[in-house]
């Protein structure tokens, strides 16, 4: 459903057997995950994992090496299963991981794949040392990177593979597929609440079904209309999104900081994602409008800073902690 240009195009890379790298780039949700896998399949069949390998860059750089020790396919190379006991950088551990991975032969094919999600993640030193692993092994491994910032990756990974944009999709698309779900699980939803998680949603597929899911709850068997929509949009809004404003008022950077590593690792935020759920409760905090314009100057210059740094963890930490004063 959506970004029929990219599906076609990869459709008809996969009927030809001669996949070059990939760049998939894109909103958060827009299906890039799912083309790679969807692609894997269609080249290798039901036995894809054979020739497929999925890493995410953000695991590695945001989780460190508190990830890598739980991630068993790492334990041999990382030789311990102690964080503290691991003497290498975690840049040093990402060249050896991918490295091994690309050179190691593929099985019943003529390459395997390497998919790289989260990319925007890498910094330049990884970016560089990935470039030159992409070269020296091109010929037995292709590899997918995906990221919601390409202008984060340099010009020479970007050029290297064939670029496809994902979107989300139209509103046209998303409320006939809401309308087919609510049909399947027996779901009454009114038309002005399909228009209301429509305009919540903006073509966002799986905030739309997480939204619908906490109406459906919230609705008690009644049929969902605009005020269980806008009630259950204030419940995700709120959750952990309202711990981050609480805790950046009241100073509590440590909490804070757990707070935007489940927001970014466990959910999936982009960076500036955070900001604007953020921004929506500082505008209904009811705190003095001086204040609330000084914190929306703050988060703004935030959002600026983050289109030109390499990691958005840092830049809400900054965040959080110059919010009050």
């Amino acid at each position: 459903m959506g970004n029929e240009e990219s599906v076609s195009t990869l459709q008809r890379l996969a009927v030809s057997r001669n996949i070059p790298h990939l760049l998939f780039y894109g909103p958060v949700n827009s299906g890039k995950a799912t083309a790679a896998f969807a692609l894997a399949y269609e080249l290798y069949g039901e036995g894809f994992e054979r020739n497929f390998t999925y890493f995410n860059a953000s695991d590695f750089f945001d989780q460190g090496k508190s990830y890598l020790v739980r991630d068993k396919r790492f334990t041999r190379i990382l030789g311990t299963d102690d964080p503290r006991k691991i003497q290498k950088s975690v840049i040093s551990i990402f060249k050896e991981i991918i490295n091994e991975y690309a050179s190691m032969a593929p099985i019943d094919a003529d390459y395997k794949i390497i998919f790289i999600d989260s990319s925007q993640a890498l910094d330049s030193n990884a970016q560089h040392a990935l470039r030159r692993i992409m070269e020296k092994y091109t010929a037995t491994c292709r590899f997918i990177l995906a990221t919601t910032q390409p202008s984060r990756l340099i010009a020479p990974l970007r050029s290297r593979g064939l670029n496809l944009f994902f979107r989300h999709v139209s509103d046209e698309k998303l409320g006939s597929f809401i309308k087919k779900i609510a049909e399947i699980e027996g779901i009454v939803i009114t038309e002005e609440g399909i228009q209301a998680l429509l305009y919540y949603s903006r073509g966002n597929i799986a905030t739309s079904l997480n939204t619908l899911q906490v109406a459906v709850l919230l609705a008690h068997g009644e049929p969902i209309g605009i005020e269980v929509i806008y009630d259950a949009v204030m419940r995700e809004e709120i959750g952990d999104i309202r711990l981050l404003f609480e805790a950046a008022m009241a100073g509590n950077i440590a909490q804070a900081r757990k707070v935007i590593d489940h927001m970014l690792i466990d959910n999936g935020f982009a960076g500036y994602e955070v900001l604007e759920r953020l921004h929506k409760i500082v505008v209904i905090c009811g705190e003095p409008e001086e204040r609330i314009a000084r914190w929306t100057i703050k988060i703004a210059d935030a959002n600026f800073k983050m289109l030109y740094a390499a990691n958005d963890r840092i830049q809400l930490e900054a965040l959080v902690t110059d919010f009050c004063n």
